[in-house]
């Protein structure tokens, strides 16, 4: 098992910097495909859809692609329009075709498009700022980074349960580990990409301050989605990742940390 995480995690990573590095449509496309996916997982787990694919789910899959559609034009503006859309067009399934699905499965549907597509979509954001190819890389140094030195804490020295009833593993040790320890990599990727990175302001000590902000959400968005397996009652959101599970089971905390490592870098760079 060990052995297929790894490979896996290594490919997951070179396929994340075929994307990253030349952004623009490679990127975008990229990261369409990812939400369409996780949020295929997602309606399977809240039940969206009982047999098949059907209107509500498709309408949830088209406001999302509205959605990053506007992304292309850089205009807030548009982004929330699109969001409020999305809504309009899901809510216009509820109505007209009443009784046929419930209310809870309109809001797993709303929530799909905001939680995957829209969350998600900072990684493009982020990637089109200033220096974007470098920040990209706190994302995920505050989430995939953070969890791998939580874990080797929390196996090393983890006494006190975390989250006990949701996830018995997860220590406080571990948890501040993954803090620390996503401060010090983010340091340290703030030296060694020094020579290439010329946007002011990119300094070790900035760097180290979102990446431990970004591991705080991160570790919030690693449980939530958890909470949410619990609750459904199912142990892996998909097996398109060979030892990770889905797409959702792999970017659960990445969805979570990209807004916030998006906006700290707007206030704080």
């Amino acid at each position: 098992m060990f052995k297929t995480r790894l490979l896996s995690g290594i490919v997951l990573v070179i396929i994340a910097l075929a994307a990253i590095i030349p952004g623009g449509i490679v990127l975008f496309a990229t990261l369409v495909a990812i939400s369409m996916i996780g949020m295929q997982e997602l309606y399977k787990a809240m039940k969206v859809q009982e047999n098949g694919v059907g209107s509500l789910e498709l309408v949830g899959y088209a406001g999302a692609v509205i959605y990053y559609l506007t992304l292309l034009f850089e205009k807030e503006e548009f982004s929330l329009i699109a969001v409020l859309f999305a809504l309009v067009l899901i809510m216009a399934v509820y109505v007209f075709t009443y009784p046929k699905y419930h209310a809870d499965q309109i809001m797993a549907a709303m929530f799909g498009v905001l939680y995957v597509a829209v969350m998600l979509s900072y990684i493009y954001k982020t990637r089109n700022l200033e220096g974007g190819a470098w920040l990209v890389g706190l994302i995920f140094l505050s989430s995939w980074g953070s969890d791998t030195c939580a874990y080797c804490v929390g196996m090393l020295i983890g006494k006190h349960k975390m989250a006990p009833v949701l996830s018995p593993k997860k220590s406080v040790e571990g948890g501040v580990g993954g803090v620390l320890g996503a401060a010090l990599l983010g340091a340290l990727y703030a030296v060694v990409i020094a020579k290439w990175n010329p946007a002011s302001g990119h300094t070790a000590l900035m760097y180290a301050l979102i990446c431990a902000v970004g591991a705080l959400i991160s570790m919030v968005g690693d449980l939530a989605a958890s909470a949410i397996k619990r609750n459904k009652e199912i142990k892996d959101y998909g097996r398109l990742i060979p030892g990770h599970g889905g797409i959702l089971d792999r970017f659960d905390s990445v969805i979570f940390t990209a807004p916030f490592i998006y906006f700290l870098a707007n206030v704080l760079l």
